[in-house]
């Protein structure tokens, strides 16, 4: 069987276009695997022309498959490099709608997402949170999670952080945070785990929500009120599972940190981390892996991932942008491919 990868560009006036073709010009990506474009021909050759001078590896758009997305005259004269607007969230969103459909009718396993400006969907009449929620509709998945992948440089330790809430106020997530949420998101890291990176019986932790685990009460009652009672139930639900917590959040990332540094430390540390909401996830994963973490999207009936990074408007065009981030996500979508396909 042939396996094949969408990369979507992402906002054509951002970094997105930059980052695919340095990406691709990166010999650890020589796999097996086809990679096609999907995105605006011109705009790659433009930006293949705007950067080769900077003496920076690219690749040549004429070697890649691409899969040219046509602009409306309207939509491509109101493209201004460097800038999010209506036209180019217009782009991005037609982008990965296209990505989508060819990867639901089979034509590829997976994307890898470029970034985009949510401000710019906006601004187009699209209403979306972000790509993972057009993901989910398009492909009627009704439970997914946002995982986010980093391996190590200094020791290739592996960092896996799913996020139990995501862009919701901070007021917000006592309130969204219950057993069932929990149970669902347990579910969806359990599932990805085995399925995707071959662990059947992993250790995982789980944070506690307040300081200190809320110190028996004393800094905050869920801990004590249903989180360590879900805990329980959960360790009983799954008897082959190792699940730690409620880890006080201020610890729960000291053994990652030192694994990230030191490959003495890997023993010590879990397979998966569940973090319970936006900035306690996120925080730890971009100070130790800012430029090569990956977000995948888990629960979808196919491969997503995406570089960690935004669309970087003020320095497109620069030959500024770094791809290690976007070289990760490529690598990372082609294992879990692969793992995918071995597994079924």
């Amino acid at each position: 069987m042939t396996h094949s990868l969408a990369i979507t560009m992402g906002d054509p006036m951002g970094i997105g276009p930059e980052v695919i073709l340095k990406a691709l010009a990166d010999r650890q990506l020589q796999e097996p695997i086809q990679m096609t474009v999907v995105g605006s021909a011109s705009i790659l050759h433009e930006t293949y022309a705007c950067l080769t001078p900077h003496g920076q590896p690219l690749a040549n758009p004429d070697d890649l498959s691409i899969l040219d997305i046509p602009l409306p005259d309207e939509v491509a004269e109101e493209l201004k490099l460097g800038e999010g607007n209506g036209a180019s969230g217009w782009a991005s969103f037609a982008y990965l709608q296209e990505a989508i459909s060819q990867t639901l009718c089979g034509h590829f396993q997976g994307i890898v997402t470029g970034p985009i400006a949510k401000s710019a969907w906006s601004a187009a009449g699209y209403n979306y949170p972000g790509q993972t929620e057009l993901l989910a509709e398009k492909s009627s998945t009704e439970q997914f999670g946002m995982l986010f992948v980093g391996r190590s440089p200094h020791t290739q330790w592996q960092l896996v952080t799913l996020l139990a809430t995501t862009h919701i106020p901070l007021a917000k997530v006592p309130e969204i945070l219950t057993p069932t949420l929990l149970n669902q998101k347990l579910q969806l890291l359990v599932n990805v785990l085995r399925d995707q990176f071959g662990l059947s019986q992993p250790r995982i932790a789980i944070a506690g929500l307040n300081p200190h685990s809320g110190e028996q009460g004393q800094l905050g009652t869920e801990e004590m009120d249903w989180i360590i009672p879900w805990l329980e139930e959960s360790r009983q639900a799954y008897p082959h599972l190792t699940l730690d917590g409620p880890v006080p959040p201020d610890t729960l990332w000291v053994k990652p940190a030192q694994a990230w540094y030191n490959a003495s430390f890997a023993a010590q540390t879990h397979d998966a981390y569940l973090a319970l909401y936006h900035d306690q996830g996120l925080i730890p994963v971009k100070m130790m892996a800012f430029d090569r973490a990956v977000n995948t999207s888990i629960g979808l009936p196919f491969i997503r991932t995406s570089p960690d990074h935004g669309t970087a408007f003020d320095i497109a065009g620069k030959g500024l942008a770094h791809a290690t981030s976007m070289t990760a996500a490529i690598q990372l979508a082609t294992e879990l491919v692969y793992q995918k396909s071995v597994i079924s």
